[in-house]
């Protein structure tokens, strides 16, 4: 399928919760393509690679936005190219760079994410876990050590983060849903 993933209005929240990966864009743009009455000549840029997080679907809204923020920290140091340059604005005040492409979320059930995590080991793909223990941590030295206790097929996972090629993304994600 191609075409840009659209967001706001003109997406119903009964059209975003039903949209499974199988109906989600490959072809993801950012920035967005130029306004018709711009004329600046910029084409919308196209990545070849994904950026993605899945979460558990039953997770409250702040562990949500909790685990997403850990999880999507990682992929900066792991593969630097994902990162793009330092902001600046029109007064020249200096901002952090962020992500170079559009991070994608995505919810399914815990048997989702169990199967995904395994594809995603199976690739070799970049990732991140976060596991329902990390919830009762506070510092990072104990967040490695609930998730070092428990061997790979038995992680309480909550969410993941994942980088590489759109397909294999793609493929790790099969049977997700777009994060409402």
């Amino acid at each position: 399928m191609q075409g840009t993933y659209k967001t706001g209005p003109a997406r119903t929240a009964q059209s975003r919760s039903m949209r499974t990966m199988d109906e989600i864009p490959t072809d993801v743009a950012s920035p967005a393509p130029a306004a018709a009455d711009d004329h600046s000549g910029h084409a919308p840029v196209r990545f070849d690679t994904k950026i993605a997080v899945l979460l558990r679907d039953d997770l409250e809204p702040w562990q949500r936005l909790n685990v997403t923020a850990f999880l999507v920290s990682g992929l900066g140091t792991a593969a630097p190219e994902v990162v793009g340059a330092p902001y600046e604005d029109a007064d020249a005040t200096a901002y952090l760079p962020m992500f170079r492409q559009p991070v994608l979320v995505f919810e399914g059930p815990r048997q989702t994410l169990a199967t995904a995590h395994g594809r995603a080991l199976s690739r070799s793909l970049p990732t991140a876990v976060f596991t329902a223990e990390l919830f009762g941590t506070g510092n990072d030295r104990d967040n490695r050590a609930a998730v070092r206790a428990v061997p790979t097929d038995r992680l309480d996972l909550v969410g993941m983060a994942v980088y590489g090629p759109r397909n294999a993304v793609d493929k790790v994600l099969k049977g997700a849903r777009m994060h409402p």
